[in-house]
C-alpha cells in the first residue's frame, strides 16, 4: 500500500501562506471519488469565490453521487457537484471556508477539492476501510491513521507531507480538532490524551516541509486521564477536549491545562459527538436510549429519548438545545437545556443521518435520501430539497419502511470470558482473553484480579499488562466481565511465574488479508535466550482497541472470517512465550490490513410484472453488505437470462408471456460473488374476459364482464356489426344508438402488452312504440277529419318514403293504433294542425306496418315522452 509520501498533486493553486477557513468536525457520509471526474450544477466558478463565504454546508447524497451545498440561510442549494460512480460508498469528509478534503473509506484515495475552482488539487492514497481519518481546521490539514498511531500534517492545497509525524503507540482513537485549532489524540493503551499544533505551512505548495526541515506539528501537551488500557471517547471543545473513560463512567474536561474529571451514571456503554458546541457536553447510552449532560461543575441532568431500540446517534449540542436522531425511523428530538421534548422532526426515511454544527446552523443531512435540514440558532427547522432542479433522472426508489423492533433479549448478567491466559515477563504478566457472552445488555468492562491487585480494562482492549510483581513468584490472574446488569463470573488465567530470562519479540510481523475472510499474521522464530519457545501470542489493533487475536506454536496465525469486522484496519503485535511461561515484550507493529470476504445477500429483493413491455420482468433490491471490498457488479438471473449491472435495479425482457420465473441476484466483489437473493415474478400475460351478464334499453345496451389483466394495463372496448367500437371500463361499457326490438351479438375485447382476448353476447334492445295521433277539430269538416282515409291528404297516412307521395302509400293507421317504432329519418316537412298539438317536422319514423316503413313524426307520438332523439338514424 502506498503511504501518504506518495502524494501526486493533480493542480497548482495560487500561492498562499494561509487558507481562509473555519472550525468543521469530521463526518462520514456515503461516496466515492476514485475518477473525481467532477460535474457542477449550479453556480459558475466566478459566483463560488464569493458564495463560499456564505453559512452554508457541503451535504452528501449518496443514491445520488452527488455534494450539494446547503445555504444556511436561503436552506436551499445553490451548487451541485456530481461524483460519477460514487453511488453508495462511505467517505469521511472536512471542509473550511476554502478546501474540502475526502477520503473514500473503499479505496482509502484522500482528494482535496478546491471550493472557489471546484477543482481537484491533488490525491494521494491511504489503506482502505475504517481506520484512517482526515481532520481540517483553516490551513492545518492532518491524516491520523489510529491503528498505527501515526498523525501526520499534510498541505492541503497539494497534500504533501508537512515535517515529520507525531508518532503514538497503536490503536489510538480522536483525531478532531477544538476551537483553538489543537488536534486532540487519546490514547487508550497508556489513559492519555494529548494535543497536536500544526506546523506553519510554506509559501508554495509543492515545497510542503520535508522531514528535517526543522517545520514539523508538535505534540504540546499531554494529560492522564485514565488507567491504561481504558476504553476512550473524545468529543473536542470550543478550547479543550473532553474524554469518556468508558471503562470507569467519567468524563474527564481538559480545558487550559487542567484535568476535571466527573463519575457518570452510565446504564450502559456510552458515545459522544466528535464536536461538542458550548459547555455542555451530552453523553448518549444507546441501549437505554438515555443521554446526561456534563457541565462544567459536573452531571447536570438526564433524559429519556422517545422510542425504543438503540440505533441512536450521539445527541450534539446546538445552542442551548440538544438534538438527538433516531437511525431506524429518520426522526431527530429536539431537548431544551432542561431535559424537556420541544420538537420532533420526522423524517423521510430511515438510515443514517449527519449532524453537524457549523456557520451558526445545525445541518441535517440524510444521505440516502433527497431531504436535508438546517437549523439556525433559533431553532427554526427548514426543510432542503437536495435534488431540486435536478437533470440527472428520476428519484430512487423509495426506502423501505424500517423493519419492526426485535423483541428485547431476555437481560442477564454477562458469561465468563473465554481463554483466558497469562504470559509472565520480568516483573510483570500480559493477561489476555477472548470476550464474555453479553447476555442482552452490553458490556460495560472488563475486570482483572490477581496478585493483589485490581485493574478495569476496556471492553474493547481485553488485554492488559500486571507490573509490580515479583520474579520467581506464582501467579493466577481471574477476569470477569460486568454490564449494566452486574458483574458476571469469573474464569481463572493458568499460573504463571515472572523471570527475567524471558525470550526476545520476532524481530517482525507481516498481516495479508484473503479473499476468504481469514487474516494470515506472519513472523520469524524468535529467540528464547536458551529456552524454547512454546507459542506465540497475537494481538490485532484497530483504532481505539487493542484484543487477542489467538495463539499459535507457528511461526504463523490464521485468523479466521468473521473474527474480525470486514472493512475496518487493524495492525498485529507477536509476544513470544517460552516453554516456562515467559513471555516476551511485543513485537513491531505489522503493516495494516483490511479483512474482507464475498459481500453479503442483496437485501429487499422485489421482482414485479412490467405492466406495459411484454416479457419483461422489474427486479430491484437494497445494497448488499460490502464487507469489506466495495460493490463492482451484480449478477441477476432472471429465468436462466443473466445479466451483470452496477446500480441495484434493472428491467429484463425477452422472456415469454405469462411466464413464471425465478430471479437471483448476487453481488460481487474482489472477493467474487456474494450468496443470492431469490425472488419469484410473472411476466404479464394476455387478458381474459368473462361476460356476466347484459341488459338493455330501446336504444341501448349495457354488456358487464370481468377481465383478469394478466399483470398488465388491459383496455376494453364493445362492438357490434355496423356499429363503432365502443371503449369504456373493464368492468361495463354501454352501447347507445341502437335500433329498439333489434337483436344484437356484441364482442368484448381486451387487450394488453402481450396480447388481447374476446367474448360474445347476444342482447336484443327493447322494442320501442308510437301511437299514431289524429284528433278531430270542433266543428265542421275539421269535426270529421281524423275518422278515416279519404282522397287527398290526411293524418296517419304511412308510406314507403319520407314524403308524402300517393304512389308511395302503404295504408292510413287508425287513430290510437300502437306502432312499433325503429329508428328515425330526415324527409319531407309534416304539419299535424289542430289535430296533433300543432306539431311540425321533417323526422319521419320507420315503424312495423306491412313491413318496415315511415309515418311522419308530426303523426305518431312515441311511448315515454316523445322524444325523436331516442331513435337512431335510419
Amino acid at each position: 500500500m502506498a503511504s501518504i509520501d506518495d502524494a501526486e498533486r493533480t493542480d497548482a493553486p495560487r500561492s498562499r501562506s494561509r487558507l481562509r477557513g473555519g472550525l468543521v468536525t469530521v463526518g462520514t457520509v456515503i461516496a466515492l471519488l476514485a475518477a473525481m471526474g467532477l460535474t457542477v450544477l449550479g453556480l459558475g466558478a466566478a459566483d463560488n469565490a464569493v458564495a463560499n463565504y456564505d453559512a452554508s454546508s457541503w451535504l452528501w447524497s449518496g443514491v445520488r453521487s452527488e455534494l450539494a451545498r446547503v445555504n444556511g440561510v436561503t436552506a436551499r442549494v445553490d451548487t451541485r457537484t456530481e461524483v460519477p460512480g460514487a453511488r453508495r460508498h462511505p467517505m469521511q469528509v472536512a471542509q473550511t471556508d476554502r478546501l474540502l478534503i475526502l477520503r473514500d473509506l473503499q479505496t482509502g484515495q484522500i482528494s482535496s477539492l478546491d471550493l472557489a475552482t471546484l477543482q481537484l488539487t491533488a490525491t494521494t492514497p491511504t489503506t482502505p476501510g475504517l481506520g484512517v481519518s482526515v481532520a481540517l481546521h483553516e490551513d492545518a490539514a492532518f491524516v491520523v491513521d489510529a491503528v498505527q498511531g501515526i498523525v501526520r500534517q499534510l498541505d492541503p492545497r497539494s497534500l504533501s507531507p508537512v515535517g515529520e509525524p507525531v508518532r503514538y503507540p497503536p490503536g489510538i482513537t480522536g483525531g478532531t480538532f477544538d476551537g483553538e485549532g489543537r488536534l486532540w489524540i487519546a490514547v487508550p493503551s497508556e489513559g492519555t490524551v494529548s494535543a497536536i499544533t500544526a506546523a506553519k505551512l510554506p509559501s508554495a505548495p509543492a515545497s510542503a516541509a520535508p522531514a528535517g526541515s526543522g517545520l514539523s506539528p508538535e505534540r504540546v501537551e499531554t494529560y492522564d486521564v485514565a488507567d491504561a488500557s481504558h476504553e476512550l471517547v473524545v468529543s473536542t471543545l470550543d478550547d479543550g477536549v473532553a474524554v469518556l473513560d468508558r471503562t470507569a463512567a467519567r468524563l474527564v474536561r481538559v480545558q487550559r491545562g487542567e484535568v476535571r474529571p466527573t463519575s457518570l451514571t452510565l446504564p450502559g456503554p456510552a458515545a459522544m459527538p466528535t464536536r461538542t458546541s458550548g459547555s455542555r457536553v451530552p453523553v448518549t447510552v444507546p441501549a437505554e436510549r438515555r443521554v446526561l449532560v456534563v457541565g462544567d461543575v459536573g452531571e447536570e441532568r438526564a433524559f429519556t429519548v422517545p422510542g425504543s431500540g438503540d440505533r441512536l446517534s450521539p445527541a450534539v449540542a446546538w445552542a442551548d438545545r440538544f438534538y438527538c436522531a433516531d437511525e431506524a425511523t429518520g426522526t431527530i428530538y429536539s431537548f431544551d437545556a432542561g431535559g424537556q421534548l420541544v420538537d420532533t422532526i420526522k423524517g423521510r426515511a430511515n438510515g443514517p443521518l449527519e449532524m453537524e454544527v457549523r456557520e451558526n446552523h445545525l445541518f441535517i443531512n440524510s444521505p440516502d435520501s433527497a431531504t436535508a435540514r438546517v437549523v439556525d440558532d433559533k431553532h427554526q427547522v427548514r426543510e432542503v430539497d437536495k435534488y431540486a432542479n435536478d437533470v440527472l433522472g428520476g428519484d430512487p426508489p423509495p426506502a423501505p419502511p424500517p423493519p419492526p423492533p426485535p423483541k428485547k433479549p431476555r437481560v442477564g448478567k454477562p458469561s465468563a470470558p473465554r481463554s483466558v491466559t497469562a504470559a509472565a515477563g520480568n516483573a510483570q504478566a500480559r493477561v489476555s482473553w477472548r470476550p464474555a457472552a453479553a447476555n442482552g445488555a452490553e458490556i460495560i468492562k472488563y475486570v482483572v484480579q490477581g496478585a493483589g491487585q485490581r485493574l478495569e480494562v476496556g471492553v474493547n482492549q481485553r488485554s492488559v499488562e500486571v507490573k509490580g510483581l515479583t520474579n520467581g513468584e506464582t501467579y493466577r490472574f481471574a477476569v470477569h466481565a460486568v454490564n449494566a446488569k452486574g458483574d458476571g463470573p469469573a474464569r481463572s488465567s493458568n499460573p504463571v511465574t515472572p523471570t527475567a530470562a524471558v525470550p526476545d519479540p520476532p524481530a517482525s510481523v507481516t498481516a495479508q488479508e484473503r479473499p476468504d475472510g481469514t487474516v494470515v499474521v506472519k513472523w520469524p522464530a524468535a529467540n528464547g535466550q536458551g529456552n524454547k519457545i512454546a507459542k506465540y501470542a497475537v494481538t490485532a489493533t484497530s483504532a481505539g482497541t487493542n484484543a487477542p487475536a489467538g495463539e499459535s506454536t507457528k511461526t504463523e496465525l490464521v485468523v479466521p472470517a468473521g473474527e474480525l469486522e470486514f472493512g475496518t484496519q487493524y495492525a498485529f503485535t507477536v509476544v513470544a512465550v517460552n516453554d516456562k511461561g515467559a513471555g516476551s515484550a511485543a513485537s513491531p507493529v505489522s503493516n495494516t490490513v483490511v479483512p474482507f470476504a464475498a459481500p453479503g445477500r442483496p437485501l429487499d429483493l422485489q421482482a414485479g410484472t412490467v405492466a406495459d413491455q411484454p416479457g419483461a420482468v422489474t427486479v430491484q433490491w437494497s445494497p448488499a453488505e460490502a464487507n469489506g471490498r466495495p460493490v463492482t457488479k451484480y449478477l441477476v438471473d432472471v429465468g436462466g437470462k443473466t445479466s451483470e449491472v452496477t446500480e441495484t435495479r434493472t428491467t429484463v425482457t425477452g422472456l415469454g408471456n405469462g411466464q413464471n420465473v425465478t430471479v437471483k441476484v448476487k453481488a460481487v466483489n474482489e472477493a467474487g460473488p456474494g450468496p443470492e437473493a431469490t425472488a419469484t415474478a410473472r411476466t404479464v400475460a394476455a387478458p381474459r374476459v368473462t361476460v356476466t351478464g347484459s341488459s338493455a334499453t330501446a336504444t341501448s345496451a349495457t354488456v358487464t364482464f370481468t377481465v383478469d389483466a394478466g399483470g398488465g394495463k388491459a383496455t376494453c372496448s364493445l362492438s357490434t356489426s355496423g356499429e363503432p367500437a365502443k371503449a369504456g371500463a373493464c368492468s361495463s361499457i354501454t352501447m347507445t344508438g341502437l335500433t329498439p326490438g333489434t337483436a344484437y351479438t356484441f364482442t368484448v375485447t381486451a387487450s394488453n402488452a402481450a396480447g388481447k382476448d374476446t367474448a360474445t353476447r347476444a342482447q336484443k334492445t327493447q322494442p320501442l312504440y308510437g301511437i299514431a295521433t289524429c284528433r278531430n277539430g270542433a266543428s265542421g269538416p275539421e269535426s270529421t277529419y281524423c275518422d278515416r282515409d279519404r282522397d287527398g291528404r290526411n293524418g296517419n297516412e304511412i308510406f314507403s318514403v319520407t314524403r308524402q307521395d300517393n304512389d308511395k302509400q302503404v295504408g292510413w293507421a287508425e287513430p290510437g293504433t300502437r306502432l312499433q317504432a325503429y329508428c328515425k329519418k330526415s324527409g319531407e316537412e309534416v304539419y299535424a294542425y289542430i289535430y296533433n298539438n300543432d306539431k311540425r317536422s321533417t323526422w319521419w319514423v320507420q315503424v312495423e306496418y306491412s313491413g318496415k316503413n315511415y309515418i311522419p313524426w308530426a303523426w305518431l307520438n312515441l311511448e315515454g315522452g316523445d322524444n325523436i332523439n331516442v331513435l337512431p338514424t335510419c
